[in-house]
């Protein structure tokens, strides 16, 4: 049952201030907006009513009442709010084959600047190198044309010709065009055991940002040739038969011309940036030999790189202007399809540490578990080894992982067969198998080693002490 109340009439002031905006409401508002006048007679209202009790509020806050906007433009801009608001089909797009890329290139090679068009090369030069680490090829030609266009050659299997079962189209233009498409996803259907080139996009992506991309295949006797525009076939597959002492070759070629649309501040490779990732990748891979041409009118410039020693002769590049302890420490396991490689020194001259992590090839720049794991393992070692020789004996003086590593030099190459990387651009591993087996490793190797070479061990314990003494002093 609802309770009736009289009217409370309005304060004194409220009450002149009505009068006032009667007087000229003529003047104010069209007469059709003028509220029709009402009785003076009292009105029975709802106690509970929700108009009543929101008049009953602004009167006891004491709220004056304003117009927020002129009438037309509260129109308009609800108006606008609405349509704005509107979300339907429509809205959503969908970007078919290759312009996802396109749209966002970003995404795939992390910039459209310098950093991303080096990443082009790197995604080309990665494959060629996946066919190394299956033992198909042992050498790549990588030249910088004068045209700025960028050309990859190996002698590996090269990319097979025939059509492919599920798209209908041939092999090679199904992973130039398709995202995904690859030999590489692992299982008994995958092509290789261990790759870089995982994500199957990396030919496909470089292919959508080429204003021109030419891709030559030597194979089953017979050169393939195919043209494409921005992620798009030109020409059709063309084949024809090898004679002479060129029959029997074997390899793919990919040239690429970056497309100015996408790399607009600058197309301009640089030949110390490649050269530098090609140097690793010799390291890494110390049955293949690499050449790195560029071609700048009629001067060449050629470096060819092949490091038999790998990563041991890689820590003695890294280390050459530096006063080696030790000569370098190197060993590898293989357990569960994962294979670890481990080479470290340490310098007496030196008072920071050069970790560098790879796995499957790629440069892992934001670390992972294999750097997780060397670096928890090393820390261990080193401790268990110093008590155990009784260089410190007291239990409560702990090296930490700093004073341990301070003045190492330290490269640990990975090769997983089903490798959990961090985006496209591969910056992180994330596999936590691979932690326990680098654990693994290098507690049992480097154990073994300083055990059998105390002067080593010592020569180590003592830069770590003296880096213990200098943080607490």
């Amino acid at each position: 049952m609802a309770l009736l109340l009289r009217p409370i009439p309005p304060p004194p002031r409220l009450r002149a201030l009505l009068g006032r905006l009667l007087s000229t409401g003529a003047s104010l508002f069209p007469s059709r907006m003028l509220p029709a006048p009402r009785s003076t007679a009292a009105v029975p209202r709802l106690l509970f009513g929700p108009s009543a009790v929101a008049a009953a509020a602004t009167r006891r806050n004491g709220v004056r009442v304003r117009a927020f906007m002129a009438s037309t433009t509260a129109s308009e801009a609800m108006h606008e709010k609405q349509v704005s608001a509107e979300y339907t089909a429509a809205n959503v797009q969908v970007l078919e084959a290759l312009d996802g890329v396109r749209t966002r290139p970003g995404m795939y090679i992390g910039s459209t600047g310098p950093r991303g068009l080096h990443h082009l090369v790197y995604e080309i030069l990665d494959n060629a190198v996946d066919e190394a680490q299956a033992g198909h090829a042992s050498k790549i030609d990588v030249v910088l044309h004068d045209d700025n266009s960028v050309s990859v050659t190996d002698n590996g299997r090269g990319i097979p010709t025939d059509m492919h079962p599920q798209t209908k189209k041939s092999c090679v233009e199904t992973v130039l065009t398709l995202m995904h498409a690859g030999g590489k996803f692992g299982g008994s259907k995958s092509g290789y055991s261990v790759s870089g080139g995982l994500h199957g996009v990396g030919l496909s992506v470089v292919n959508a940002l080429s204003e021109t991309l030419e891709v030559t295949v030597w194979r089953d006797g017979k050169e393939h040739r195919q043209s494409y525009s921005r992620g798009k076939p030109t020409t059709r597959l063309t084949s024809s038969t090898l004679t002479g002492e060129t029959s029997s070759r074997q390899g793919t070629r990919i040239r690429f011309w970056p497309d100015k649309d996408i790399f607009t501040t600058t197309i301009d490779f640089d030949f110390n940036t490649i050269s530098s990732r090609i140097r690793e990748l010799a390291f890494l891979n110390p049955e293949l030999t690499i050449i790195l041409t560029k071609e700048e009118g009629h001067t060449v410039q050629r470096n060819e790189y092949c490091y038999a020693g790998g990563l041991v002769e890689y820590v003695k590049w890294l280390n050459t202007d530096k006063k080696p302890l030790h000569d370098p420490i190197a060993f590898r396991k293989e357990l569960d399809g994962i294979t670890v490689d481990v080479s470290l020194q340490w310098s007496s001259d030196s008072y920071s540490d050069t970790v560098l992590g790879y796995a499957n090839s790629i440069r892992t720049i934001d670390g992972g578990t294999h750097i997780d794991g060397l670096k928890a393992s090393l820390t261990r070692t080193i401790n268990n080894l110093a008590k155990k020789s009784k260089t410190i004996k007291d239990k409560d003086i702990t090296l930490s992982g700093e004073h341990v590593r301070e003045g190492m030099t330290c490269i640990i190459s990975v090769k997983v067969p089903s490798p959990e990387f961090e985006g496209q651009t591969k910056t992180r591993l994330g596999n936590p198998e691979v932690r326990r087996i680098v654990e693994q490793s290098v507690q049992e190797n480097l154990t073994e080693y300083l055990e059998l070479h105390p002067d080593v061990l010592d020569s180590i314990l003592s830069k770590s002490l003296n880096a213990l003494k200098v943080h607490d002093s």
